[in-house]
């Protein structure tokens, strides 16, 4: 199944399924892990990001090919441990609605990365690699957009500053459930930047595969449903460009995930 968030013609959030571009069968409930559909098609006015997630757990340097392409300058060792950050709530954003470049904590280094989300369904600690994706509800699409200056240079040797701008979590089309991908580790996944195809990788090069963080981030921790895990991104980032290809207002993004879809946002400056 494929779950969609969104305003129907009255303003009222709602969760759906079958979205065909206009309209969604409802879902019955406020939750999308426990929701039921319903019979009723109703009119979608705006897609919205098909979670609110309760945390953002991210997870840096989870691609073998990334790690060799490092900042441009050479490959980086790789991690013995999955590399933990944390982006809070404030950072998601909407299909459709722009990514924001910070202009008051002023950024002129800011990247985009395709990131496979794994949507945690049931609350699990401690749980197995065995049996990490039965306390999966899902998978969607997510730009984890990072601005480098204050990831490296400003951010006093850890990441989450340049990770915790408003905007900087994209998120869609859908939720898509387990049933329909069984196995997170076999998806193509790209970026598309003004038309240019700039990531096109698969999800089978994570050094940590999807059960392996699922379990590590449950040990001695509660993940709760609604907790958004995301696993990392491949090569092809804009700081190993050479020039580096920093995100600039009026460009367009896309991440794509197979059986998942597309996620699209324009790029702006801040306002205000």
């Amino acid at each position: 199944m494929k779950v969609v968030r969104f305003l129907d013609s009255e303003g009222n959030e709602r969760f759906g399924c079958d979205f065909d571009g206009e309209s969604a069968i409802e879902l019955k409930g406020d939750k999308a892990w426990t929701a039921r559909r319903g019979d009723a098609r109703i009119a979608v006015k705006k897609l919205l990001a098909p979670i609110v997630p309760t945390t953002i757990l991210g997870i840096g340097l989870n691609y073998r090919r990334h790690a060799e392409e490092g900042t441009g300058s050479g490959p980086v060792k790789l991690p013995e441990y999955p590399v933990l950050f944390v982006k809070g709530p404030n950072t998601l954003q909407n299909p459709g609605d722009p990514i924001e470049i910070p202009t008051h904590l002023a950024s002129t280094e800011v990247d985009y990365e395709c990131e496979l989300a794994v949507v945690i369904g049931r609350e699990c600690k401690n749980v197995s690699k065995e049996e990490a994706l039965d306390y999966v509800f899902g998978y969607t699409c997510a730009n984890d957009v990072s601005a480098r200056d204050w990831q490296i240079a400003r951010g006093g040797s850890q990441w989450c500053r340049g990770k915790f701008f408003d905007t900087f979590a994209p998120m869609g089309p859908c939720i898509v459930t387990t049933d329909e991908i069984p196995d997170p580790n076999t998806l193509r996944i790209r970026t598309i930047l003004n038309g240019d195809v700039v990531q096109d990788w698969n999800t089978d090069d994570m050094i940590f595969n999807v059960p392996t963080l699922v379990s590590f981030l449950s040990g001695s921790t509660t993940l709760y449903p609604g907790t958004v895990l995301l696993t990392g991104t491949p090569h092809g980032v804009g700081m190993a460009a050479r020039p580096p290809r920093w995100l600039k207002p009026g460009d367009t993004v896309t991440i794509e995930i197979e059986k998942i879809g597309e996620l699209t946002n324009p790029v702006e400056l801040e306002n205000g």
